[in-house]
C-alpha cells in the first residue's frame, strides 16, 4: 500500500478528531468579547486542533501528489459519518434513523464517485463523461 493512499485513509479520522477537539473547546469556554477571544486562543484544546488541521494540511499536500483530486476528495465525506458517531459515543448524542439513512447514502456516494471510470478527453478538447 502506497504511504499516500494510508494518509488518504487517515484524512477522515484526523478531520473527526478536529472536530471532536472543537466541540472539548466550546465546552469549555468562559467569558464574552476579548476575554473569550483570549481564552480560546489560549485553550490547550484549541491549540490541539490547531495543530490537527496544520497535519491534515501537509498530508493533503501529500496525498494529492499521488492521487487525483477528483478520486482523493470524496473520501472526505466520511467525516461526516465519523462525526455523527463521535458525537453519540462521546458525547451521548442521539442518531435518527434519517441519519443513519443519510450516512448509508454517504458511504454509497463515496463508493460511486471513488470508483467511477475515469473521464477522458476526447481530440476536440472536451470532457468526455463514461
Amino acid at each position: 500500500m502506497k504511504a499516500g493512499l494510508l494518509l488518504w485513509l487517515g484524512m477522515p479520522v484526523l478531520s473527526t478528531l478536529s472536530q471532536l477537539l472543537i466541540k472539548l473547546t466550546s465546552e469549555r469556554l468562559t467569558g464574552s468579547g476579548w476575554i473569550w477571544l483570549g481564552n480560546t486562543l489560549t485553550s490547550r484544546w484549541m491549540i490541539a486542533v490547531l495543530g490537527v488541521e496544520i497535519a491534515l494540511f501537509f498530508i493533503w499536500m501529500r496525498v494529492l501528489t499521488e492521487l487525483d483530486l477528483s478520486k482523493a476528495y470524496p473520501l472526505s465525506a466520511i467525516s461526516y459519518i465519523l462525526v455523527l458517531a463521535t458525537g453519540w459515543l462521546v458525547f451521548g448524542e442521539s442518531i435518527s434513523r434519517l441519519q443513519l439513512v443519510g450516512s448509508g447514502l454517504i458511504l454509497a456516494g463515496v463508493w460511486v464517485v471513488s470508483t467511477a471510470g475515469d473521464a477522458t478527453p476526447p481530440e476536440s478538447g472536451r470532457m468526455r463523461i463514461h
